[in-house]
């Protein structure tokens, strides 16, 4: 009994009957790829601020423009690529995938990303790390 509540694995079926064993990331696993992606955005985002402090007006609307785009669609645009998974969590050996373990879909990566501030609001993500810890497939409210 204590094996399987301490067991991380969670088994998922494909279409073809295949049965797959899936191991769910834990938390300071994510935190760390979260970092690092985050450390990424952020040098991109100096890199341009330098560059738009140089273009006046036309160089803040660019740099607004390039931060809600690095925000809401940097990890949708690397998740749905064939390695699944932002540079973060590709160099901590994560992917993102389906309950079933095929790669996300488009709605699904995009859904998922939306709902990460339904994660980050009220609390700076303390709601996601809650659902983290409480749940055995250790999926946050968006995944």
């Amino acid at each position: 009994m204590t094996e399987a509540v301490l067991d991380s694995v969670v088994s998922a079926e494909t279409p073809e009957g295949i049965l797959l064993e899936l191991r769910p990331a834990g938390l300071c696993v994510r935190c760390y790829a979260f970092l690092i992606d985050w450390l990424i955005r952020l040098a991109v985002l100096y890199g341009a601020a330098i560059a738009a402090a140089l273009m006046g007006g036309f160089g803040v609307a660019f740099w607004l423009i390039l931060y809600f785009a690095l925000e809401w669609f940097y990890p949708v645009v690397f998740e749905l690529r064939p390695q699944g998974a932002t540079p973060g969590k590709r160099m901590l050996g994560l992917k993102v995938v389906m309950d079933n373990g095929l790669p996300v879909t488009p709605a699904a990566s995009i859904t998922r990303n939306l709902l990460r501030v339904a994660d980050f609001l009220p609390f700076a993500f303390a709601f996601a790390v809650v659902s983290v810890l409480v749940r055995p497939d250790s999926k946050r409210l968006g995944d």
